[in-house]
């Protein structure tokens, strides 16, 4: 495999080693979820032209705090993110792009010095946690503390789909990480959980404080 790739045999592309960064304030990718998104800025716009030619990845940053007296900068970003690869691109009219992006690995972060008007990194991807399923009690528990969180967001349709179980583990934690009305700081918080399991644990937590009336564990 070439040096000039990060990629491994996991995934049906190659991810280059530098790809272009789409700092955004309040967006966060996870893996194993779609992203739609409308770029509208000249440099992003020319972004996305040049993905479309070349590797088709995208990494997703999530701005800090103080980012609005510098956006037209380069603010700091947080140095964890996720690798998305662009698999739908639609120009419009007046030159603008709406695009979905299909996350994949997280990352860690290195930005280079570049000419081209947008921001690029340096990545390393990110060891995944070989655990693929989550113990059945904390399984229970984050199905529990869903249910009781989607109820009381009136999102019962939503509860129902996790209800069927025919989702996986994997699928389900990135899923309700990305949907559910957590604030983007909450989100990277769940972003840089090191293992499956404290993703998990973490959203529990999550609903649990959001939840309007005490949790019941019963």
């Amino acid at each position: 495999m070439s040096s000039d790739f990060s990629s491994s045999q996991k995934f049906p592309f190659l991810i280059p080693a530098i790809i272009p960064l789409f700092p955004l304030p309040n967006v966060v990718l996870f893996p194993y979820t779609y992203l739609p998104l409308h770029v509208f800025e000249s440099r992003y716009c020319e972004m996305v032209h040049d993905v479309l030619s070349r590797g088709q990845c995208v990494g997703m940053a999530l701005l800090k705090e103080g980012w609005e007296d510098h956006y037209d900068e380069s603010p700091q970003i947080f140095d964890r993110g996720t690798v998305g690869r662009m698999v739908s691109a639609k120009k419009l009219s007046d030159g603008r792009y709406n695009i979905i992006l299909q996350g994949f690995n997280r990352c860690h972060y290195e930005e280079q010095e570049v000419s081209t008007s947008y921001r690029q990194a340096k990545i390393s991807l990110l060891p995944e946690d070989n655990a693929k399923t989550l113990d059945p009690v904390l399984l229970g528990h984050l199905a529990h503390a869903a249910k009781e969180y989607l109820i009381s967001q009136r999102a019962d349709d939503q509860y129902q789909l996790i209800a069927a179980g025919k989702i996986s583990d994997l699928v389900l934690v990135n899923s309700l990480s990305a949907g559910l009305d957590f604030s983007h700081n909450e989100r990277q918080f769940l972003l840089e959980s090191k293992t499956l399991a404290q993703q998990a644990g973490r959203l529990v937590d999550l609903m649990r404080l959001k939840l309007p009336m005490p949790y019941s564990s019963t």
